[in-house]
């Protein structure tokens, strides 16, 4: 192990980690938009304000999550919670909106 030097990735790790960056950030942002609309109408704000709002965190979480998929020891680890987690989140989305019609 060295220290104090960057550690050699193989151009395909790079690259799975560029795609993980891109995809899967935006997969959890999707998420986060989709419950923010979601989970913010049964409190009686607008579907488009609560989209607005889930936009706006998206801005915010985006960068930390394309960040992450760089930062993250395990490449699995991370698609597990970007992906993983966005997927969760949309799938609760939309059983929020099931249950309000």
């Amino acid at each position: 192990m060295q220290t104090g030097a960057a550690t050699h990735r193989s151009p395909v790790a790079l690259a799975g980690r560029i795609l993980l960056a891109v995809l899967g950030g935006y997969a959890f942002c999707w998420g986060v938009i989709a419950l923010c609309a979601a989970g913010t109408f049964p409190l009686g704000a607008e579907f488009h304000d609560g989209e607005t709002l889930g936009s706006i965190l998206a801005l915010l979480v985006y960068p930390a999550a394309f960040l992450w998929a760089f930062a993250a020891r395990s490449l699995w680890r991370a698609s597990a919670v970007l992906v993983g987690g966005g997927v969760l989140m949309a799938a609760a989305a939309s059983l929020i909106q099931m249950c309000l019609t």
